[in-house]
Order: structure tokens, then sequence, then C-alpha cells
């Protein structure tokens, strides 16, 4: 395996350095009509290769290939790329040989080395899973330590990701050593323990995970200290919290290590990209929508008498109450626990409703609760506050939605979960599209529900 791991190292560090190569040569003959001369990119070439090849190595990224998914393999990758120019442009500064590079040469050199590292491990990742499941390549060797049917459900998940488990015990019979009180911590393992070090020496294992209940963890953590003998990583793992730890991470708080096991979604830089993303979309969409604005006014006084502008409180961020505007579509202006939903064929709808909800028209006046930062152009949409507490009250992680702003478009919506929720299973999938959207934000997933909410049909099903 170690071998290996040279071998796919060496490949990235060769392709690399091409790549760094090429794209200066490239750039130079495209943009001075020149060739260059043959060496002249060579030395910062091989520095910047040599550069990932110390990154990756000094963090262990190819080390720990078997115990990472194929997203974090590459997502560390990309970060290492921006460490080593970062290093790169800091050196040749230093060294005073950077009047031969141009901006835009390290530009289109750092983009040629991305796409290099990223397909480099993308090939060797698959690689590697083929050799694995081949039997070529030994895959990590686990052991584990709990009750059968638990360690039966970790061994299926752990056997997806390339790590087999060689063999299973059932917890055995430890204990603090209450006669050494002046030691915290000493402990006293009993037979079965010393008997399960034994037997765990010869299997040569990599690792040892101990799943525990809530009522073992002191025991476990007794244990780990016992097999500590080995030299082998050991693990704790809760039983039925591995899916909250795959979400879970060790972080520095103060002077402590704490578990995070939920972060909020946006830094307050991301809070601050996507504000002035929001603020950028909702003046060019209020500009381009500006003959709505007379349009629809006129036309909703024309066909029912009423306001023009509906106002209702719905919960934002922070489950704080908002107040959202809206087209008036109806004959009717419920507020608070005075609410019923929408259903087809409503007949509190005006035929002019009909056409404005039908188009996400009636929406648009949103775009200036977006401008005083009441919500977001994209997020979760805002339920009226009867229907947020009664789903409140059913479904345990609703209020997580509103842990980023409220949108006039989102996840939801453009995978078809708008519309009536009369039942509260189509209320869990909108709240679990939400909450995916919530979990995995970026600037291109915003851009990506814009463009669906555009041109997708999913987005104008169940609109009545």
């Amino acid at each position: 395996m170690a071998a290996l791991l040279g071998v796919a190292a060496g490949t990235e560090f060769l392709l690399v350095a091409f790549a760094a190569y090429f794209a200066a040569v490239v750039y130079y003959r495209l943009i001075l009509l020149l060739w260059p001369d043959p060496a002249q990119y060579i030395p910062e070439s091989i520095l910047i290769s040599t550069l990932q090849l110390l990154v990756s190595i000094g963090l262990r990224q190819y080390s720990r290939i078997q115990t990472q998914p194929r997203h974090v393999f590459l997502w560390s990758g990309a970060s290492s790329v921006f460490l080593v120019f970062s290093f790169f442009i800091s050196t040749i500064f230093i060294l005073k040989i950077s009047k031969d590079y141009s901006r835009a040469t390290v530009i289109v050199q750092g983009v040629s080395v991305m796409l290099a590292v990223l397909c480099t491990r993308t090939i060797w990742f698959s690689l590697l899973q083929r050799a694995i499941a081949s039997g070529l390549i030994d895959a990590r060797r686990v052991i584990l330590v709990g009750d059968p049917d638990h360690c039966l459900h970790f061994s299926a998940r752990a056997m997806a990701t390339g790590i087999r488990t060689i063999r299973s015990f059932d917890f055995p019979t430890v204990c603090v050593d209450s006669s050494a009180p002046a030691r915290p911590g000493a402990v006293k393992v009993l037979p079965d323990a010393r008997q399960l070090v034994a037997e765990c020496r010869p299997l040569r294992a990599d690792d040892i995970v101990i799943l525990t209940s809530e009522s073992d963890v002191p025991s476990a953590l007794t244990l780990a200290s016992a097999l500590s003998d080995l030299p082998v990583d050991v693990h704790v793992v809760p039983v039925g919290a591995i899916g909250l730890m795959a979400v879970s991470r060790m972080t520095q708080f103060g002077n402590m290590v704490t578990m995070r096991i939920f972060q909020s979604p946006l830094t307050p830089l991301n809070r601050a990209i996507k504000r002035a993303f929001d603020v950028t979309v909702a003046i060019a969409a209020l500009f381009a929508a500006s003959p709505l604005f007379v349009i629809v006014p006129i036309a909703i006084k024309l066909d029912s008498r009423g306001p023009v502008l509906f106002r209702q409180t719905r919960h934002g961020y922070n489950n704080e109450p908002i107040r959202v505007l809206k087209f008036r579509s109806m004959t009717v202006m419920e507020q608070g626990d005075n609410f019923t939903q929408v259903a087809r064929h409503d007949p509190r709808v005006t035929r002019l409703g009909r056409l404005l909800r039908h188009t996400n028209i009636d929406e648009l006046p949103q775009l200036f609760n977006v401008l005083v930062g009441d919500m977001s152009i994209v997020g979760p949409r805002p339920h009226a506050t009867a229907q947020n507490e009664a789903f409140a009250e059913l479904i345990s992680s609703f209020s997580r939605r509103h842990n980023v702003k409220p949108g006039i478009t989102g996840w939801a919506q453009v995978n078809g979960f708008r519309g009536e929720t009369d039942t509260l299973e189509k209320m869990q999938s909108r709240v679990e599209h939400d909450l995916y959207y919530i979990d995995n934000w970026s600037l291109l997933l915003d851009l990506k529900i814009i463009v669906m909410t555009l041109l997708s049909r999913k987005v104008y099903w169940n609109a009545y």
C-alpha cells in the first residue's frame, strides 16, 4: 500500500510540474505570440510541484486516502494548491525573481495545477477503490468491539468506503480502579479486557473501534486505555450517533478541545458574501421587472376589490417574525391563527391571482424584503406563523430551517416541493431539502437554484 501511495504522489508531482510549465508556455505563446526560452519556466514549475508534494506529505493527505470519502480527498487537494501558490508567490517576491512573471501567468498556472491535482486524485481514488474491491490491495483492517448487531451495522458502513472488518468482539468487563485515588484515570483491567488485548495483537489490525452505549462510556474509555498497548488507532463511537458523528468535528475552543456537532451554517464572511449577492440580484431584478410593478397593481385593482399588496407575518431568521410582501392574489387577507392554506381550485383565489401565483409574479414584492434584510434571494421558503408552529411540534428539526434567512426561492421549490403541504410526509420532504441547502450552502448552489427557478418546470408544480 505504501508503495502505491508513493507512486500516486510521484504521479501528482510530475503532472503538476507539467501542468505549471505547459500553462505558462501556452499563455506566453498566445499573448505575446512568441515561444519562450525552453528553460524559462522549468525552475518555477519544479518549485511549484515540489511545494505541492511537500504540502501533501506534511498534511498526510495521501496516507489518509483509505479513511476519507472522495470529496474530502479532493477538497484537501484543492486547499493544498491555494497554500502552495501562496508560498510560491511569496518565494519569487522575496528572491526577486518575479520580473518575468505576470499576474495572469500565475493565475493560469494556478488553474492548470488545480485541474491537474483534482484529475489525478479522482483517478487514483477510483483505482484504489477498485483495487481494494478486487482484493489486489489490502483494505484498511479494523476490529470492532461491541454489541454484534451494532458491529454488523458499522461494518456495512465501513465497507462502503473500503474499510474491512477482520474481527468483532463482545464488550469485555472493565472497571475504574478506586484503590488509586491519587492517580485519576488509573484503571484496573479485568481478565476479559486482558484477553481481548491478547487476541487482538496477532490480528495486526490498523484500527480498533469501540461501539459503546451511553451507560458504557466510562468503561469504553477504560477499555481504550487498555487497548493503547497495541500499535493501532483506537476509536470510540457512541451507538446510535454514527450519523451524527459523521458531521461532527474536533475543534479548539479556548484552551480546550471539544466535539462540535453542529455549526452555524454561514460564517461571517459567507454571510457578507451572500448579503452582497442578494442586494445585487434584488436591484437587478427590480430594474428588470419594473414594468410589472406598474401593470400588476392596475390589473389587481381592476380585477377585484382590496389592496394591491398583501402583508403576512411569517417566521424569518432565528425564528423572528417578519412581514412578507406579496401581490394580493386572493379575496381574503388571513393573518396569524386565522390561516387556511391554499388548495387546488380554491375559490378564494381571484382570476388574476391564479395567473400571478402560477407564474410566481405574486412573489416579486419580496425583493423589497430582500433589500431591507428580512429575506434572501435563495433560502427556505417562509411559512405563515400558524403553519410553522403546527409543524414545529411534529418535525424535530423543523426550526433549523430558520438558521438562515428565508428566500424567495429555494432548493425544495426547484425540486418540486412547493404549494400545499396537507400531509406530514410532504412537509418532511420539504424540510429535508431545506436542511440539505443549509448544510451545503455555496454561492454556486445559489446561482444554480436561481437558474433552475427560471428554467425548471418543477418550480411551477402545485402552483395554485
